[in-house]
């Protein structure tokens, strides 16, 4: 497969030497480099400071969990939590690069389909760049939370009879130069993303986890993160790519299984509780599927209740996450129950949105299910 078209051309750099930069960054005042993304600014599109949005998105922790590796059968296991972003989701990593571009291309405003956690974080940024949002959601497919947070940053919103995919396809002829859409299908959101995997080997000083586990929707970010360690190899800050696995829902797994069939991607309509996932025509699948090939990955499906299981195995160790984001565990569990994923594996799953994000769906998981596997570990 072709190699997908990209903003940035990578420079030439010192590895040791671009990474005591990094250190030195990390302890600076300097308001854009208090920023988990702008602190890679060699690595990002060049766009003037002055267009620059930040809210000091990409500092997240790196939690290590020894019960979440016991439940997936595994020797190590960690959560890169992209929840703990500014607006509660990933979606801020890409979003300051995608608003700082539409601010210094003169745009006057930013437009996006979500089911959620785009919609907050574009709307946050979009305020504090002091351009107009436009949010169309699926009507009754959003939970309340997320709902507020669009609406606290002054968005304004569209519902839409349908799904995701019945938004988006409303946002055609949206894009006009003065509205900029601000999905994953606009490049500068998966520059931004990418620095969740400088993030993640920079918090293990640059060791290589075997496995990267990380939820898929519209898969954005698998493109994103894949893109990331592979721009890592090719500047000599590692020596090896992780494997990559994209975790879809099952009823919600185009591409799991256009990956398994070799095929093109077929839609769906979505069908799953796991509502940040819920995509049945994800934009970024090919661009994700070269990553995957890239890495020697694997792309799943996990039913709804295996989900629901992990996300309490999750939040039993004190650390919670949005309900679609424990596809991730629950994925690793899966691997390893097919063999896949070796006991002595080294496995990193990515978590991409706050426990708060949807209470009513947790609230749901515990009240139909009170005693889960989990809270045995």
């Amino acid at each position: 497969m072709k190699l997908p078209e990209y903003h940035v051309r990578l420079p030439r750099l010192d590895p040791e030497g671009f990474k005591r930069v990094l250190r030195e960054r990390r302890a600076s005042y300097e308001p854009r480099f208090l920023s988990g993304v702008w602190r890679f600014e060699e690595l990002l599109p060049r766009l003037p400071s002055e267009a620059i949005v930040t809210l000091a998105e990409g500092n997240v922790p790196l939690y290590e969990s020894p019960r979440g590796a016991r439940y997936a059968g595994c020797d190590a296991l960690a959560y890169l939590h992209l929840g703990m972003n500014p607006s509660g989701s990933f979606k801020d990593l890409g979003m300051t690069v995608a608003v700082s571009a539409a601010k210094a291309a003169g745009a006057r405003g930013v437009a996006c389909a979500s089911t959620g956690n785009t919609a907050s974080s574009m709307a946050a940024y979009a305020s504090r760049a002091g351009l107009n949002a436009y949010a169309l959601v699926p009507r009754g497919r959003v939970s309340t939370s997320k709902l507020a947070q669009i609406y606290d940053y002054g968005a304004e919103v569209v519902e839409v009879d349908g799904s995701f995919d019945d938004a988006f396809a409303r946002l055609d002829g949206t894009n006009d130069g003065a509205v900029t859409i601000v999905n994953s299908v606009n490049p500068y959101r998966l520059e931004g993303q990418k620095c969740a995997a400088f993030a993640l080997l920079e918090a293990r000083g640059w060791r290589v986890p075997d496995w990267v586990f990380v939820p898929g929707g519209n898969l954005g970010n698998s493109a994103a993160i894949g893109k990331g360690f592979r721009e890592a190899l090719e500047l000599g800050f590692i020596d090896r790519l992780p494997r990559l696995a994209v975790v879809q829902a099952a009823g919600a797994a185009p591409f799991a299984r256009a990956w398994s069939a070799r095929a093109d991607l077929v839609p769906v309509v979505p069908q799953t509780s796991a509502s940040a996932i819920a995509v049945g025509s994800p934009k970024s699948w090919r661009k994700a599927l070269y990553e995957v090939d890239a890495s020697g990955g694997v792309v799943i499906a996990v039913d709804d209740d295996a989900i629901d299981d992990a996300k309490a195995a999750i939040g039993a160790e004190g650390i919670g996450c949005e309900p679609a984001s424990a596809a991730a565990l629950a994925g690793a569990r899966a691997l390893r129950d097919e063999s896949v994923l070796r006991p002595d594996a080294d496995v990193v799953a990515v978590l991409t949105g706050h426990t708060l994000k949807d209470p009513d769906a947790i609230l749901r998981i515990h009240a139909s299910r009170p005693r889960y596997e989990a809270r045995a570990l």
